[in-house]
This record gives C-alpha cells, sequence and structure tokens, in this order.
C-alpha cells in the first residue's frame, strides 16, 4: 500500500490536533504552525496527483482488511482533482486569515484544519458510509467556522444551516441503511457489483434509498429547492471562511458525480440513470434562480453567494446528461469556478474594509482608497465568472455547450447557460460600476492599512483564473482522461480482487 494516501487526511488532523493544545500560545506561533500544515498538504496533493495521472486505482486498506470489509481509501484522477482544488483553495484563504481575520477565536486554526481533513475524507473514501462520516466531520467545523467573528447578524443563517445539515444527516444514515439492508455492503466497487443484481421487492427498496441519497447530495450541493439557506448564510461569514466554503457545495456534486456514475451508472440495470432526468431541469432552474439572485443583490457577497450556486447549476446540467465529454466540461468549469468564487469573497472583504461604514453594500459612497488594484481584481473575477473571455469561465462553460448532442436538451442548455451569462454580467456591471465609478464626495474613516498578506492572497486566488488559461491544454487533457476513467467502472471493481499488499496499490 502507498501511505502517501493518507498525508491529506494525517497532516491536517495532527496539525488540528497540535492547534488544540496551542490556544494560549502565541498567534504568531498558531499561524506559522497552521500556514505550514496547509502548505504540506498540498504537497501530498500535487504528489497524489502525480501518481493518479497513470490511470491506475490505487487503494489504502486500514488494518489490511481486504476490499469491501474494513475502511478503505481509493485515489483515481477525479480525487486527485479535488485534492488539489481543496488545498490550492485552503493555503490562499488561510494565508488571507492571518490578515486579522483568524484572532478573537483560538480555535479558528484547529476548525479550519479539521475542515480540511473532512473535505480530504470525502474525496478519498471508497465507502459510502465513510462518506457520511466524512460530511459530519467537515460539517460539525463548518458549523464553528460560520460563526466565526460573532455577532447575531450570523446567528440565525447559522442556524439555518445546521438545521437543514442535520436533516440531511438524518435521511443520509437512513439512505445508506436501506441499500445496506438489501445489498449487505456499503463499499462502492461492491455496490457497482451488486446493485445490477437487485430484483423483485428489494428493487424499489434500493430505489428509494438512492433516490434519498440523491436529494442529501442536493441539499450539500445546493440544488433548488434546497438552496435558500446559502446566500444569507455565506454572506455573513469572514472572508477566509467564505472562501473556503467555496468548495462545500462542490462536495455534493462531487458526491453525485462518484455515486451515480460508478453505482448507478449505466451498468445498474433497472436503476440505471437512477434521477437523471430529474436532475437536469432542476440544475437549469437552479442556474436561473441564481442568476435573479445575483441581480437583485443589495452587497457584494451575497451577489458572490448567489454566484455559488449559478456555479451548482452550471456544473449539474451536464452532469446529469450522463455522457463522459458532459462531465468532463463540468471538471474544467468546476476548477476554474471554486478559485473564481473563492477570490471573489476575498475581494468582497477588501471592498468592505476600504469603504467605511458602506462596507460592501452595492450604494455609492467616497472613493476608496486602493481602488485601482481591488477594482482591477473584481473585474477579472466578474469576468470569468460571468463567462466572457478571455478567462478561464469562457473556457468552462464552451466545453459545457459543446459536450451536449444536439435536441431539445441542447436547445435548453444553452438557452438557459447563455441568457444566464448575459444577465450574471448585467449584475456584475452593476455592482462594479457602482462600487468603483459612481462615487459622491465626501470622506470616509480610514482605512486600516491594507496588510500584504492579504491583497497578495486575494491576488492570487483571483490570479488563478489566468494560470488555467495558460494551462488550459493539459488541464482538459486531465478532466477528459478523468472523465473516461470514470465511466469505465469495470476498472474500479477490480480493486475488489486486487490484493491489498505490493503492486500500484
Amino acid at each position: 500500500m502507498n501511505h502517501w494516501l493518507i498525508a491529506p487526511i494525517a497532516i491536517p488532523l495532527l496539525g488540528g490536533i497540535l492547534q488544540t493544545f496551542m490556544g494560549y500560545a502565541p498567534i504568531s506561533l498558531r499561524r506559522t504552525l497552521a500556514i505550514t500544515t496547509s502548505v504540506l498538504v498540498l504537497v501530498a496533493s500535487i504528489v497524489l496527483v502525480g501518481l493518479a495521472d497513470d490511470g491506475s486505482y490505487r487503494v489504502y486498506a486500514f488494518g489490511n482488511w481486504q476490499p469491501p470489509f474494513g475502511i478503505v481509501l481509493v485515489l483515481d484522477r477525479l480525487a486527485a482533482l479535488m485534492l488539489v482544488l481543496t488545498s490550492v483553495l485552503a493555503v490562499f484563504a488561510h494565508i488571507f486569515s492571518i490578515g486579522g481575520a483568524d484572532e478573537g477565536n483560538r480555535q479558528f486554526h484547529t476548525l479550519f484544519l479539521f475542515q480540511i481533513m473532512g473535505l480530504n475524507i470525502a474525496f478519498l473514501t471508497g465507502d459510502l458510509f465513510n462518506l457520511f462520516v466524512a460530511f459530519e466531520v467537515l460539517l460539525i467545523a463548518s458549523y464553528s467556522l460560520l460563526m466565526h467573528g460573532g455577532g447575531t447578524i450570523r446567528t440565525v443563517p447559522g442556524l439555518h444551516y445546521v438545521a437543514l445539515n442535520l436533516v440531511g444527516s438524518a435521511i443520509f444514515l437512513i439512505a445508506v441503511g436501506m441499500i445496506y439492508s438489501v445489498t449487505g455492503t456499503l463499499n462502492m466497487a461492491d455496490l457497482a457489483v451488486k446493485i445490477p443484481q437487485v430484483t423483485g421487492e428489494n428493487l424499489a427498496l434500493v430505489k428509494a434509498g438512492a433516490m434519498m441519497l440523491l436529494v442529501v447530495f442536493g441539499l450539500k450541493a445546493a440544488i433548488l429547492p434546497l438552496c435558500f439557506w446559502l446566500p444569507k448564510a455565506y454572506a455573513k461569514a469572514t472572508a477566509p471562511v467564505a472562501a473556503l466554503f467555496a468548495i462545500m457545495t462542490k462536495v455534493g456534486v462531487y458526491a453525485i458525480i462518484r455515486v451515480y456514475v460508478l453505482i448507478f451508472g449505466e451498468g445498474a440495470g433497472e436503476l440505471a440513470s437512477l434521477g437523471m432526468d430529474w436532475l437536469f431541469p432542476l440544475a437549469l432552474i437552479t442556474l436561473a434562480m441564481g442568476v435573479v439572485g445575483a441581480l437583485g443583490a443589495n452587497n457584494l457577497k451575497t451577489l458572490i453567494a448567489w454566484q455559488v450556486i449559478i456555479s451548482v447549476g452550471t456544473l449539474l446540467a451536464p452532469v446529469a446528461l450522463g455522457s463522459e465529454a458532459g462531465v468532463s466540461a463540468a471538471l474544467f468549469y468546476l476548477l476554474s469556478t471554486t478559485w473564481t468564487v473563492a477570490g471573489l469573497f476575498l475581494v468582497a472583504e477588501l471592498v468592505a474594509i476600504q469603504r467605511g461604514s458602506a462596507g460592501d453594500r452595492i450604494v455609492t459612497a467616497p472613493k476608496m482608497p486602493h481602488r485601482t488594484l481591488i477594482s482591477v481584481l473584481f473585474m477579472i473575477g466578474a469576468v470569468s465568472a460571468a463567462g466572457l473571455p478571455p478567462l478561464s469561465g469562457f473556457f468552462g462553460k464552451v466545453l459545457i455547450l459543446k459536450s451536449v448532442e444536439t435536441g431539445p436538451q441542447m436547445a435548453w442548455l444553452w438557452s438557459v447557460l447563455l441568457i444566464g451569462s448575459f444577465l450574471t454580467l448585467i449584475a456584475y456591471s452593476r455592482a462594479g460600476s457602482i462600487l468603483f465609478w459612481r462615487t459622491i464626495d465626501g470622506h470616509i474613516k480610514p482605512p486600516e492599512p491594507m496588510k500584504g498578506v492579504v491583497s497578495v492572497s486575494t491576488g492570487a486566488l483571483i490570479g488563478l483564473t489566468v494560470v488555467i488559461v495558460a494551462f488550459a491544454g493539459p488541464i482538459n487533457e486531465y478532466t477528459v482522461a478523468t472523465a473516461a476513467q470514470l465511466f469505465d467502472t469495470s476498472a474500479y471493481t477490480q480493486i475488489l480482487e486486487t490484493p491489498v499488499f505490493g503492486g500500484k496499490n
């Protein structure tokens, strides 16, 4: 077994435990340890991408139990991509936090690292029950991170977030119980083998469990009508937390891709493509609702929170069509939109700091200091989010449009996506023109100096949209190979027959 597979989980776990006992240590020491831990997770993720790029599956079986028994981690191209996506985001959000956002809570870095650990477990696990455990780990950390910074403005959105996710966790547990009662397993590879064999009365029970899982993953991804908790919760969170939360909805998207391609894909017999005929229209409606919310937003953070919902609808529409090209395009867009939205949350915080009492509200105010730098960062992020050339959001949306075959679904997707992109551009143009150009005479309270770590981390995260364009060819090749590997489910199920010792596992 390759022990690199546990590094993205073990490193933040150990770092978080150390932070727990360092609550009263000097904040500079805690910050140094936190950033070092995040960078080490990034290094481990890059190593795993290199390992996964050969197209083989690598398995880490805890306790040396042969799959499907015991706890198992599985590394493939998709898991490696999600690990790098998360770790890059976490590094820059973490660097931003040491500019002052981590003050007021001695365990901020503990929670941040445990959140990273939960995310990485979700991407590496090869078992549905351990996916449930991963959701609980990252959600427990996210509950506290959402409340970080204090104030009653976070109480109600936080309560809605907690209540809905607790309901989702209960449904998840019931769903996996129903599936286990029929199949006798929750190992994903084993389920991919046994689900096609389900017949008779058991078919309805498994179908009900699978549809409940889709509801849970839809809640995590924030699909309409399960998305109304998100704008207020994300808009009220502190900037580095909101930036990290940009990956949270993508966990739901990842779970849908993983489970409904591998387990309920084309080889699942009567349960093949379960729920996908519902998912496609819901994704388009979610996209449209996100655009409406963005147009009506009265502050910048809320606008960006609605952008998260827009991106979820854009991602799930091609995924629901069930083609390799659609999944590949969605993965390219996922990389772009996650980093872009996270960067925009950080830009919104810079705007709020520089505008005094006006904050990030989309209203006229006196000219802000550092307007040129912040406006350029906002413009780059907005252009990418709206899907305009020449930035990465444009390439992602073009790939999605090209992935759809001629027919009614093509007409719906093209119409909603193109009109939605145009209206999104209007929303960002309105916000940008008011915030940066429609200034009024007067003075604002002198803002605090913009710290280097804050501006550099924001600029770096926004700049990744340009980096994606520069490496668009290799990235697209990787996502195409990832989609091909996902749809070759027989290769995944072979991990059941591969010894846990020796070889590439």
